[in-house]
């Protein structure tokens, strides 16, 4: 080998160092995907005389191309790695023989990642007519070498990428959560007097629910509360019902028509969920005075009350469809019932009722009509049949947001 041949393989194998060094440092100093694949399209190009070259990426699942240098527009199209290329473990150099079906593809590096494919490198550049070793042929393990590298630290990055956006997320849902919470009445803040006892109990399945409760006292002899349960879960239904509440706060008055003010949320409700979501709604005014219980239930979980003393229980029946569900609700039926005896009222999402028993059928109501049906007070009550029912922490089959406003009515 002559000196001038010794001088070039010495020029290049220190611009090859050269480059790994360079593309070291820029992986150190934080570089874009983008610059990378520029850095490595630069060295293989431009410098290595590399005609062709098609990064295949697959992120999510999904196979998409990363570049596409030399080749058709459309070649990374015309090729499924799925089928064409899942046997490749290993640098493969492409022989006439092989029938890979991808023409103008001369060598395929394949890269994995925990023993899956993470990428496929396709090199196009072996001219049988040209003089000399093909570039390709004489840089085979640097090219493999270099590829591996960028290749990984572009999976890094967009791992990094990932893992910001789930901590920008998380932190999001653990505010969108807090924020819910203020919806959500504190026990200490509900009316307590002898007149109406109320406690409430919120436990949300995911870092935001979709369920709310309230309690008001709308005048002197009038108080007011509701529980609703909004369909789906996730920041939208969150949004939604914090619209709600709102809505609801404002329009929810001691002499408000409650047919009217049904129809007012229905038409907010459709306007804010363009028809993709809906609640179930009970809503209720109890008068001290004249110890009459108005309500409406919209397709909820009918409540349950008890007659503390002659120890009846009735059922709080939905005669209306959700709100959101329809355009317009067609009958919404008002319902007034007389209060004869000091009696508690229990109002819950499905997220309680459809829990399920040993048997695996839905649990219902009975445990709330067994823990009830005693003198205790009210909140009493709820904290035995949580406890009983093992919630938040020992019970396998709460899948759901569970609620619950109840009452003493004396």
């Amino acid at each position: 080998m002559d000196k001038g041949s010794s001088r070039k393989r010495l020029k290049m194998s220190r611009y090859k160092l050269d480059s790994l060094l360079d593309i070291t440092k820029s992986i150190n100093a934080n570089l874009s995907a983008e610059e990378l694949l520029d850095k490595y399209e630069n060295i293989l190009r431009q410098e290595l005389n590399i005609d062709k070259i098609l990064i295949l990426f697959r992120e999510k699942g999904e196979w998409t191309c990363m570049l596409n240098a030399g080749f058709p527009e459309n070649k990374a199209s015309s090729i499924d790695p799925v089928k064409q290329l899942a046997d490749i473990k290993e640098t493969k150099i492409v022989s006439v023989s092989d029938d890979i079906g991808i023409p103008n593809v001369d060598i395929i590096f394949p890269v994995f990642n925990n023993n899956k494919p993470l990428s496929y490198v396709l090199i196009g550049d072996i001219e049988e007519e040209a003089e000399g070793m093909s570039p390709v042929l004489k840089h085979l393990h640097f090219m493999q070498t270099i590829s591996n590298i960028i290749i990984v630290a572009i999976e890094n990055i967009k791992l990094f990428r990932e893992s910001l956006r789930q901590e920008a997320l998380k932190k999001e849902l653990e505010l969108a959560a807090r924020m819910q919470t203020l919806l959500i009445p504190d026990n200490d803040a509900l009316p307590r007097d002898g007149k109406i006892f109320v406690t409430g109990y919120y436990h949300p399945h995911y870092e935001i629910g979709g369920d709310y409760y309230d309690c008001i006292r709308l005048s002197e002899n009038i108080t007011g509360l509701c529980i609703a349960d909004v369909s789906g879960k996730g920041i939208s239904a969150a949004l939604l019902m914090s619209n709600f509440q709102a809505t609801f706060r404002a329009l929810f008055t001691a002499d408000v028509d409650l047919v009217k003010l049904l129809h007012k949320l229905n038409e907010v409700v459709v306007t804010n969920a363009s028809g993709e979501k809906f609640l179930t709604f009970f809503v209720a005014r109890y008068n001290h005075d004249t110890k009459e219980l108005e309500y409406i239930n919209a397709a909820h979980n009918p409540p349950v009350l008890y007659d503390t003393v002659d120890g009846s229980i009735k059922y709080l029946e939905a005669k209306s469809v959700g709100i959101g569900m329809l355009d317009e609700i067609p009958f919404i039926e008002n319902t007034i019932t007389e209060i004869s005896h000091p009696s508690k009222i229990v109002c819950y999402t499905d997220g309680l009722s459809e829990i399920k028993g040993e048997d695996g059928h839905d649990i219902g109501t009975k445990p709330i009509e067994k823990h009830i049906a005693n003198e205790e007070t009210i909140d009493k009550n709820i904290s035995s049949l949580i406890a009983e029912l093992g919630i938040p922490d020992d019970n396998p089959h709460l899948f759901d947001d569970v609620s619950i406003i109840a009452a003493n009515l004396f």
